[in-house]
Formats: C-alpha cells, structure tokens, sequence
C-alpha cells in the first residue's frame, strides 16, 4: 500500500488522507506544490520519509507549473518551490534532504530544454519514492535480528506511527515488525495511543490490523506499568531526526519511553533511514522542535474540553539523548555506540550510492 505516488495520466500527485483514518480511506490529490506544502503542515501527509517524498514530488509538481523559458529560470523557480515546501514543517529533516537532492539533480542535467529539466526532476522524484521502499525493506530485515524469540511472542512497544502510511510503503518501526513476522517471529505490539494528534491509535492500530499482526492498544502513560511488570522486550520507536552524535528527536512522549525503558532494562530502538540522519547537527538541543496549535490539546474529537483561554504548550517532538538507546536502526545496519563513528560511517555508505545514481 504506496502512500504516496505520481498520476502518471493526470500529472498530478495523490496521497493516502491520514487525517480521515482509521474511519474512511480516501485519496487526496495536489496539482500545485504550494497545495503539497499545505498538505504537509496539516499532517495529510506525516512521517519524515513520506514527507521527504512528498517533497520530491512537490518540487516535480513546481517544475510542470513553471512558466520559465530557460532551464536558469527553471531553476530559481525550483529554488522558490523548496523554500515553501521546506518551511511546511521544520523538524524533519528528510524533507530539506529530498528537496536539496531534487534541486542538485536539477542543476547537474545540463539539458538546454526546460522540458526535459522537468522531466529528470520527476525522474528523480520517482526514485527517491521507489528508493524509500527498498530502504525500509533492509533496515527492516536488519531490525528484524534484534526481536527476541520468547515463548509466548516478544511483547514490542511501539510509540506513534512508523509503518507504510509514515513512509511511501513498508515502514521504518513497523517495517522492522513485518519483517520478524515475515521470518517467522512470533510478536505483539503494544500500541501507545500517541497524544494528541493519536496516530497510534489511529494509524498503527488500523496498519497492524490489516496486516493481522497481534497487538494491543493502550493509553500513553500505561507504557511505564508494562515495562516494570515485565510486559515489554523491546521498546521501537522512528524519528525525525537524528544529530550527528545519536540524539534523536521523536513524536513527544519517546524520551520518557526509552528512560523508562533504561530503568527497567529493556533495549530501545530508533529505527531511521540514514536520510533522517543530519551530521550538520552536533547534538539533539540544535534540532528545532515544531510547535502546533492550541486545539490538539485542548480539543478531543472535535470538541473542546480545556477551559476557554487556557494557555497549552504543545510540542510536536522531544529530543531523546543518544545515552538512552541502545542502538539505532538504519538500512546500512544497526548502528552502536558511539554514535559518532557508526552513524557517519552508515552515512556515507549511504551517500555513495546516491552519488553512483547520480552519475
């Protein structure tokens, strides 16, 4: 189930809706990138990878709209396209990752054509969609090794949403998930809810289910009573993004899940592509941290059930320090401390190949 792709008949992008979730699926569709970079701050489409992929497709839609007579002009029009789409939301850095690569491969065709300047941006595009997939599907398999097998399942707690709706499909998380199932593992999820925008138990509850995988789905703050009674073997969770020194920055409400997990001696996971890894960070206090509106607090289903006037500070993320994970997950393999060395090292391995594409 892709959760994002190109018309190729209508030239226009279309994504999975995933505010309407888990009650309707219905498909939304964009023909200006201005329309994407809307779609993206009101959480139509979420997860840093599918974010960085409609980022890519965002700029391939700026590049058809584009009324340049040269591929220079082209060019600051793309320029213009990133700078909106960027804005949309600020903590991800896949979307800046996917925008910036677009751009470069825009700036190395070299064709005299703005024709076919467009076209190589949606070329790419495509490929960094198609790349996503492949990409969950390694550090899947990677992830997979480190699900233990216990008699009765091993029990998994897993915060926000990390499957196919947050990535184009297959998942970062819950790709690491499907693949033990897919091995033969036997598993059960605990679900957290995921205040306040609940994708936990809008999202991945209805993913698991589709996918008949055993889970449960449980309030935030009964995360802690599992872990002391014994009830959880391995706390997962995405992210964001990922400072050069293993911090990451997650849906709020991971920092305290990965120190209650060190109290209790559980393993904590953050499961990335190494696109969310940003090396120009040196640690998780430079990560700019989203702040979204009054009403995801004060508000449930639509009804408001705060005091009128009351103040609310709502985060989008926290910052996770890197002493609290065990390790961190990408498709390069399972990175250790220190964190330094193994996520440059998973970096550049990764960045080789960008660059042997691109050439």
């Amino acid at each position: 189930m892709r959760t994002i792709w190109w018309d190729v008949t209508a030239n226009t992008v279309k994504m999975i809706d995933q505010r309407r979730l888990p009650l309707a699926l219905e498909t939304a569709e964009y023909d200006d990138y201005r329309a994407v970079a809307e779609a993206i701050a009101t959480m139509v489409i979420r997860g840093a990878p599918a974010i960085g992929a409609a980022g890519g497709y965002g700029m391939a839609l700026a590049a058809r709209q584009s009324q340049a007579k040269t591929p220079r002009d082209l060019l600051a029009d793309l320029e213009t396209a990133k700078a909106v789409l960027d804005a949309a939301r600020p903590t991800a850095v896949n979307l800046t990752w996917s925008t910036e690569r677009v751009l470069r491969r825009a700036r190395q065709s070299n064709h005299p054509e703005v024709r076919k300047v467009a076209n190589v941006v949606l070329a790419e595009a495509e490929h960094i969609a198609d790349e996503d997939v492949e990409i969950n599907r390694r550090l899947g398999a990677h992830g997979a090794a480190i699900i233990p097998i216990v008699p009765d399942g091993a029990n998994i707690l897993h915060h926000c949403n990390t499957g196919s709706l947050a990535t184009v499909d297959y998942g970062t998380a819950l790709g690491v998930v499907r693949a033990a199932v897919e091995q033969g593992k036997q598993v059960h999820v605990w679900v957290d809810e995921t205040r306040p925008r609940l994708q936990g138990a809008r999202l991945t509850a209805w993913e698991l289910m589709r996918d008949g995988i055993p889970m449960t789905l449980i309030a935030d703050n009964a995360a802690g009573h599992l872990m002391r009674t014994g009830q959880v073997d391995v706390v997962l969770f995405g992210a964001d993004r990922v400072a050069a020194n293993g911090d990451v920055a997650n849906k709020i409400g991971s920092y305290k899940l990965a120190v209650c997990a060190q109290e209790n001696g559980i393993p904590c996971y953050s499961v990335v592509p190494t696109s969310t890894i940003d090396l120009g960070l040196p640690n998780g206090d430079a990560i700019p941290i989203e702040e979204r509106g009054w009403e995801e607090v004060a508000c449930f289903g639509g009804t408001q059930v705060a005091p009128d006037g009351v103040p609310v500070y709502n985060p989008a993320f926290d910052v996770t320090p890197h002493r609290y994970l065990t390790g961190i997950i990408t498709e390069e393999g399972i990175c250790y401390p220190p964190f330094g060395q193994s996520l440059r090292q998973a970096k550049e391995r990764a960045e080789e190949r960008i660059r042997k594409h691109e050439a």
